[in-house]
């Protein structure tokens, strides 16, 4: 079973079309849950509408407390065996969830992340590999000094949710946090395949640009401490 994990927030721009997107690749055991965070435009009724058509989109109320928490409203709500992560304002490619299983079997992994090209608001391809854009490649140690995870590109196994939730509050995002313990707990793959187009706007979320030094500095002991607290915690037992 699949579960697509979305977190919203006023994405009526464009949430239809990546709604119809996703939908394209799963079947009806499969499951999209969005934990949409209180939209004051059409986002929710447009969602609404959707379910008519697809009984297995599930609505849920977001916390209120920022994308990451969000995000992982969402991931407590999943029942699928392997979960995808996903933005409110992309286009999946038809045969994305196949490649991505695909990958998951050949290769035995907890995560799997694939390559995506971007493309701004008059549909202009910017950035044709997201992964040599961003020296994308698995490893920890790699991955905690330089990031390359991508929440919308990431899809992982459900057993890496036992370490990974709750997110700690302090440390900067969700995908990162998800793709580490990927490296540290059944290993990671990065799949050099376009399977995603990513949409970037004015309202995007996340940021393309680097912090400063300090920053960048504290995140990192703020994840490594996090880590650790992880370690010493172990596995968290999960309900279905």
């Amino acid at each position: 079973m699949i579960s697509v994990c979305m977190a919203s927030y006023n994405g009526e721009r464009y949430i239809k079309e990546q709604i119809e997107s996703i939908m394209a690749n799963l079947t009806e055991e499969d499951e999209l849950i969005i934990s949409d965070d209180f939209s004051t435009d059409k986002t929710r009724e447009i969602v609404a509408k959707m379910q008519k058509q697809y009984q297995n989109i599930i609505l849920v109320d977001g916390p209120k407390n920022g994308v990451k928490k969000n995000f992982e409203n969402a991931l407590e709500t999943a029942k699928g065996d392997y979960l995808f992560l996903c933005d409110q304002d992309d286009i999946w490619e038809p045969n994305k969830v196949e490649v991505v299983l695909k990958t998951f079997e050949e290769n035995n992994c907890a995560v799997v992340v694939h390559d995506a090209e971007v493309f701004n608001e008059k549909n202009e391809v910017t950035i044709p590999s997201f992964m040599e854009f961003r020296g994308s490649k698995n490893g920890a140690f790699k991955n905690i000094v330089k990031n390359s995870y991508i929440g919308c590109c990431m899809a992982f196994k459900r057993e890496l949710l036992e370490y990974a939730l709750p997110i700690p509050n302090y440390i900067e995002m969700h995908d990162q946090w998800i793709g580490v313990l990927g490296d540290l707990h059944g290993g990671s793959v990065f799949k050099k395949q376009v399977l995603f187009h990513y949409r970037r706007h004015g309202d995007n979320v996340s940021s393309m640009s680097h912090y400063g030094v300090f920053k960048m500095i504290k995140n990192r002991l703020f994840f490594v401490v996090a880590l650790l607290g992880r370690s010493i915690r172990g596995k968290r037992k999960l309900t279905k």
